[in-house]
This record gives structure tokens, C-alpha cells and sequence, in this order.
């Protein structure tokens, strides 16, 4: 079949070089976007009396009846047909005859394509910032359920000191809300036209930008033709954001599944996010976070792809900038499948209270709270930690704990220790003396979820 531009050749293109170069297998997702660029394209042809009104209304509506049968399933996309440009224009061509031909009026395969994918990623940032807020909801959910659970806080994955389980969810939460913020930030980048710069130079025909910029709602255009068609930044800077995306995702992930393990026990997660073993029958198996936290590798692979492609290209547009897409639109469905299934079971796992109370109360956790009441007292903290330390290693050798160790034995390392040292060292005091801003104190903590639900309502 004759290749529509293939009026300079003499030989038909050989059929491995068609398989090899052609992308319709994966940029027909680009389908409905490459039809709303095209639409906002012949609109504005017809306006500026490039094309007769005649020939602009009869495109529309061959490229409506095309869009309708791509969104019912009716539609056979064709690999001699290349890419997704091709193919429909292919479709038109069927549909109203050669005056399908004039669509094409104006621009290029290279301002054409960045702008449907400019479009598919305006599109889905907008449905990924929605998916990150679900998340986000469902942390504080289980924040607002958890504002008296204790649990002991880590450093170097060793107890280090007693918090509220509510603190520790909100931290996912600051971090998801700063991925929304880059998300929505990455928006005013994306939001810009490439349309009608054409292969690389412009054109030669007296078309309106910025009217075309107004029907696809694009806050601006780019000021420079050649840039216009070789810009992948701001693919780029999705790909960076979701990585950084994935890296929360996969912390959080690897918490729930240390917490659920039976060395921790601090939650349990739903039977259905779990899977079982197929030859040890007691195994209940975290397998939607592991998951979870092994695509995280592929998301990085992407950024890392697209960041190679580019960087020896030569301006303008190049074959190779054909790889931009197939990370773009994987990235995409690893977010889309994870934050969709993060929610869910954020909301649906069940918190052991009780064990990890347990665990807070049988470790040195508050020992930095008997450093801080000798200060109190008057002894600087260098010597209060010194002091401090020894009281430990004296537990540790006489098997007890910090509310184990009598009042006589606390004052053989310092006569500064009162019968009020035990109140100091109950868990809920440790946790709620530290009422700084910010802090795991239940007061800071009912502050910070105030702060999120007016963050997840758009408030300032």
C-alpha cells in the first residue's frame, strides 16, 4: 500500500523496517488526543480561510465519526500505517475522500505529535493528583482512628523513641501532598502549545496560534519553533515526579510489610491484598506491597530511558525521540495501579494496638526522657546522657527495663532522681511531652490533621 508520503521513493519500504519503526502499537493510545489536536487544527485552517469552510466542516465530521468508533472498539489500527497520525489520517481519507488530505494543511508529524502528548500527559497528571488525594484520605483516615496508639519510633530500624501511630501515617501524608504539589506545578509546563511550529521552522501559511491554543485550552505557546518540536522536559519531569512518587510508595510499603510480619505484628492487611503460599499453607504473603515496592524500579528505568535518549540529540526532531513514549505511558499505568490499590488497602488493615503498646513499653525508648528531666534538674546534657547511658547498660545486665529500675538504684547514679521520674517515663507522657510544632505529641498531632483535611478541602 502506497506510504502517504511516499512520493519521493522508488521501492517500497521493507517489511522489517516497517515492524522496527513503527510505533501505532503503542502510541494509538495517543488516539483520542491526536483526534482533539486535529479537530482544534481544521477549526482554525477554516477560520483563517486556509482551507474552504467546506472542506474544514466536512474533516470534523469524518473526524468525529473516526473518534466515535475508536471509543465504541470499531477501529483496526494498521502497522504499514506507522503511527497514530498516519492511521487516522488513513481512516479519514476513507471517510469523506481526498479532501482529507487538507488536514494536514500547516503542520508537521513533529508539532502534531508533541502535541497529543502534551494533551495525554495534561490529561493524566490531572487523574494522578486525584488518585495521590485518595491515598492521601485514606491516611488520614486511619491517622484520625489511631490519635491514641502508641508505637515505638525508629532510627537505624532500632527503637528509638515512643510516638503516636498517627504521627508516623501523617508523615505519608506531607510527603504524597508535596508529590501532588510537583504534580500541579508540572502543569503550567505542560500546558503549552507546540502546535504550528510545524517540522522545526514554522510555516509558511498564515495560520492563528494562539486561536488554537484556545480551543485546547493551552495557557501558551512556545516562542520557539525549533524547541516547540524537540521539548520532552516536560516528560521528563513526570517521569521524575512519579519516581519520586514511587520512592514514598515504596517506603510506605516496606513499613506495612515489616509491620505485618510476625517479628512486628502491628497490623494485619486484608486477606484481599494478601496472597498464600502454594506448598507452605500458613503463609499469608504481603504480596501487593512487595509489588508495590518492585515497581518502583521499572519507573526509575523509565526516567533514566528518556533521560539517555536525550542526551546527545542535536535539534530538532529525531527518530530516536520516538522512544519518549512507551516509559511515558508505563509510568503512567504503574502509578495509576498503584495509588489505586494503596488506598484501599491503607483503609482496609487492621492496627494491633495493643502489640504495639507492648512494644513501647519494653524497650529504652524514653530513655532520652530521663536525660531531658535531669536537665531539668540542673545537670547539663552532656553529663545527664553520660548518666543516662550507664542506667541503661545496668538494666540491661539486671534483665530490667526503665520503669523496672528502683528509686534507690536511679539515685546511686544521681541524686537528682525523685519519685516523680515514673510519671516521666510512662509512654503517654513521653509521647506528649513533646508538644512541639510538629512534634508526636497528641496535641501537634490533632493540629496536623486539622492542617491535612484543609489541604485535601483546598483550603489556605
Amino acid at each position: 500500500m502506497k506510504k502517504l508520503w511516499g512520493g519521493r521513493f522508488t521501492k517500497e519500504t521493507n517489511k522489517l523496517v516497517d515492524e522496527f519503526t513503527s510505533s501505532i502499537h503503542f502510541d494509538q493510545r495517543l488516539a483520542l488526543e491526536d483526534i482533539e489536536g486535529s479537530l482544534a487544527h481544521v477549526q482554525m485552517l477554516g477560520e483563517c480561510g486556509i482551507i474552504p469552510a467546506e472542506d474544514a466542516d466536512a474533516i470534523i465530521i469524518g473526524l468525529e465519526k473516526i473518534e466515535k468508533k475508536i471509543i465504541e472498539g470499531k477501529v483496526e489500527f494498521a502497522v504499514e500505517h506507522e503511527d497514530i497520525h498516519m492511521n487516522i489520517e488513513k481512516m479519514l481519507h476513507d471517510e469523506i475522500g481526498p479532501g482529507a488530505g487538507k488536514l494536514h494543511t500547516g503542520r508537521s508529524r513533529n508539532d502534531q505529535v508533541a502535541t497529543d502528548m502534551h494533551l495525554y500527559l495534561r490529561r493524566k497528571t490531572t487523574e494522578i493528583i486525584k488518585l495521590v488525594e485518595e491515598v492521601q484520605k485514606a491516611i488520614v483516615r486511619q491517622a484520625e482512628e489511631n490519635v491514641d496508639t502508641l508505637m515505638p519510633g525508629y532510627t537505624h530500624l532500632q527503637r528509638a523513641q515512643p510516638i503516636l501511630f498517627a504521627h508516623h501515617l501523617l508523615a505519608y501524608f506531607w510527603m504524597l501532598e508535596r508529590d501532588k504539589e510537583r504534580l500541579e506545578d508540572s502543569l503550567k509546563r505542560i500546558n503549552w502549545l507546540p502546535l504550528g511550529a510545524g517540522a522545526l521552522a514554522g510555516t509558511t501559511f498564515p495560520i492563528n496560534r494562539e486561536r488554537t491554543a484556545e480551543l485546547l485550552h493551552f495557557d501558551q505557546m512556545y516562542p520557539n519553533s525549533l524547541d516547540a518540536v524537540s521539548d520532552r522536559d516536560f516528560i521528563l519531569e513526570f517521569l521524575s515526579i512519579g519516581s519520586i512518587l514511587m520512592t514514598h510508595i515504596s517506603r510506605l510499603s516496606e513499613e506495612m510489610i515489616l509491620w505485618s510480619s510476625q517479628e512486628f505484628q502491628f497490623i494485619e492487611l486484608d486477606d484481599s491484598f494478601c496472597t498464600g503460599s502454594s506448598i507452605m499453607p500458613q503463609k499469608k504473603n504481603p504480596d501487593v506491597p512487595e509489588l508495590l515496592r518492585g515497581k518502583t524500579g521499572r519507573v526509575y528505568g523509565n526516567l533514566i530511558g528518556l533521560l539517555t535518549v536525550l542526551k546527545g540529540l542535536p535539534l530538532a526532531y529525531n527518530k530516536d525521540m520516538q522512544e519518549d513514549k512507551e516509559g511515558m505511558f508505563d509510568t503512567v499505568e504503574t502509578l495509576e495501579g498503584s495509588l489505586s490499590l494503596l488506598a484501599p488497602m491503607i483503609d482496609s488493615m487492621t492496627v494491633n494496638q495493643d502489640k504495639m503498646y507492648a512494644a513501647v513499653s519494653q524497650d529504652f525508648s524514653n530513655a532520652t526522657d530521663i536525660a531531658d528531666y535531669l536537665v531539668t534538674k540542673g545537670l547539663p546534657f552532656r553529663q545527664a546522657h553520660e548518666v543516662i547511658g550507664k542506667i541503661v547498660l545496668f538494666a540491661i545486665e539486671h534483665q530490667k527495663f526503665l520503669l523496672d529500675v528502683t528509686l534507690e538504684e536511679y539515685k546511686s547514679f544521681s541524686p537528682l532522681f525523685g519519685d516523680d521520674i515514673y510519671a516521666v517515663l510512662q509512654p503517654k507522657h513521653v509521647v506528649d511531652a513533646r508538644n512541639s510544632y510538629g512534634g508526636t505529641g497528641k496535641q501537634q498531632v490533632l493540629i496536623q490533621l486539622q492542617l491535612a483535611y484543609d489541604k485535601l478541602n483546598h483550603k489556605e
